[in-house]
């Protein structure tokens, strides 16, 4: 028993070790550690430096952010200020923020998924290998780090529930649903577990014939503290009464055939913000120990194995299908089914996955021959091993650096040349994020936020009407989007990474400068050259270059804008 125990002690310190080396590289290298960019430092990461300025952290229900869209962005469009990960990064740098919260994220994924797995799914002493591996595996997968431990916590509540309901624990488990709301999401992660897990309860009720009062409170609990912390975001929808560009969302565009190859596509390869990297590994294990369930007959002794590979596929279904246009007149006639994203019932796939994977190799280590077990450690090694390249170290390597990015000495050279102070004019970005100049406090008439008013929207597209005529995609991408409210410009696409290196020219741009103009518009950030930029009324001014700086930035002046 001792020995048992030694080895599992031994793996949970080799595990703890690897998850620091992990992390270790935001501290060690700083501004030049690479980060993802999509829906991280194209937004939240601009977000939190945007709202340390501002003065507005703790602003009232009705405060706005001066900085973004004339104003217009209401403070409830950003984080709450009860958010762990907005305290990081008011009080730290902001890479050294990051690193924190992956590092808190990723221990709260490892702790969580083992004592779940410890305690109701992998009971054998000796499969301490299971437990540690298929725990650490978990924590290293590829989540989306603005969550915090919204798809990583999932695990850790669940044991605390399912303690509650045993009346056992009780009060470490009252002290995890108390805590890790601070440290997660609601709205982009735990009302899908919650509402999930309220369906479980109901269940629980018919099954047992037993009210099982405590998993009711606890649940209710839980979601009121939820929404005491999101209390901005929550009034916002209960109160307001303008519109918002999410009130123009047209998500469900998808053929039939399409969202059959979606349930596939996603089954196998996942969203990007909840990836599982489980298709090489954990899919062939799992449908291997399906076949050996399926020849044993098992099935009805594996029931949580058999649920578990449902649930995965089904949620699948539910994500492809909530894209087909088949559902779009129900969504016209009910306004929350388009201005609430349903489908992110896929998040809880990361923790159903990887208890997938915890009890596939549990189903192999029962075979009883030393090989099946030799090879259930060759397969979490094998886990890991794909995981590695997943590393934003190494899957990032080739895009820029967090001090590249930002380029904060760049545009500090063009905050200088301008000369004036940055609340007194405006600009625009073409070719790279706005965020970008967000970050380094410029004034920006362009953005990318969840939601902000419709009539903005509205009024912003008169500018880059002229470039939507002339592509489609970008058209359907603003009118039935509208989240990055862009100077979109049909000669680069979706495309906002132009290096200082690149060979990209806009030979025929047509904005509505006029309209610019009437919006306040003084000054173009563009990242590639403007052929005709006479025509559209814009004076290059200056071209700046860093050499610690990922981009060449032409400096426009709108002309007719103020000196």
């Amino acid at each position: 028993m001792f020995k048992i125990f030694k080895w599992e002690k031994t793996y949970t310190v080799l595990a703890l070790l690897m998850i620091a080396a992990w992390v270790a590289p935001y501290f060690i290298l700083g501004d030049q550690a690479h980060l993802r960019v999509h829906d991280n430092m194209d937004s939240n990461i601009a977000w939190y430096q945007v709202l340390n300025n501002s003065g507005q952290l703790y602003g009232s229900l009705s405060s706005n952010i001066p900085q973004i869209i004339n104003g217009h962005l209401s403070r409830n469009a950003l984080y709450s200020e009860f958010y762990g990960i907005v305290q990081l990064f008011h009080f730290f740098p902001s890479v050294i923020a990051y690193g924190l919260n992956q590092t808190i994220s990723r221990l709260i994924a490892f702790l969580g998924m083992y004592l779940l797995l410890k305690k109701y799914v992998v009971k054998d002493e000796k499969a301490g290998v299971i437990r540690v591996g298929a725990a650490l595996a978990f924590a290293l997968t590829p989540f989306w780090a603005n969550g915090m431990a919204s798809t990583l916590g999932m695990p850790f509540a669940l044991w605390a529930f399912l303690n509650i309901r045993n009346r056992e624990q009780t009060l470490a488990s009252v002290i995890t649903i108390t805590l890790l709301p601070f440290y997660s999401t609601f709205m982009l992660g735990f009302f899908f577990f919650l509402s999930a897990l309220g369906v479980f309860w109901l269940l629980d009720v018919i099954k047992t014939k037993k009210p099982q009062w405590r998993l009711f409170f606890s649940i209710a609990y839980m979601t009121v503290i939820y929404l005491a912390i999101e209390y901005r975001e929550f009034l916002s929808l209960i109160l307001s009464k303008e519109k918002t560009n999410r009130s123009e969302f047209l998500e469900s565009k998808s053929s039939l055939a399409a969202t059959f190859r979606l349930i596939f596509k996603n089954y196998i390869m996942g969203h990007n913000q909840d990836q599982t990297v489980y298709q090489y590994v954990i899919l062939p294990v799992a449908l291997l120990a399906l076949v050996v369930v399926i020849v044993q007959k098992r099935w009805k002794q594996e029931k949580l194995f058999i649920w578990l590979h449902l649930a995965n596929f089904l949620l699948s279904v539910w994500y492809a299908f909530w894209w087909y246009k088949g559902l779009e007149p129900i969504k016209a006639k009910i306004s929350l089914l388009s201005t609430f994203n349903f489908s992110r019932y896929h998040y809880m796939r990361p923790m159903i996955i990887y208890i997938l994977f915890a009890v596939s190799l549990q189903i192999l280590w029962r075979l009883n021959k030393n090989w099946w077990r030799a090879l259930v450690a060759v397969l979490v090694v094998l886990q890991l091993a794909v995981l590695i390249p997943k590393n934003e170290q190494i899957y990032y390597k080739n895009s820029p650096s967090f001090g590249q990015f930002f380029a904060v000495n760049e545009f500090n050279d063009i905050k200088k040349f301008i000369g004036k102070p940055v609340q007194n004019y405006r600009v625009v970005s073409i070719g790279l994020h706005p965020a970008i100049a967000q970050y380094n406090g410029m004034y920006t008439l362009d953005t990318y936020n969840n939601f902000y008013p419709l009539s903005y929207k509205h009024q912003f597209r008169k500018i880059i009407a002229p470039e939507l005529d002339k592509s489609k995609t970008l058209k359907s991408y603003f009118d039935d989007w509208g989240g990055r409210c862009y100077i979109f410009v049909s000669e680069l696409g979706e495309h906002y990474l132009f290096s200082k290196h690149s060979k990209k020219v806009i030979h025929h741009l047509n904005l509505n400068t006029q309209a610019l103009k009437k919006m306040g518009g003084d000054y173009v950030l563009s990242a590639v050259p403007i052929e005709n930029a006479q025509e559209n009324q814009l004076t290059l001014e200056k071209v700046f270059t860093d050499k610690n700086a990922y981009w060449k930035i032409y400096l426009y002046k709108v002309e007719g804008a103020p000196v």
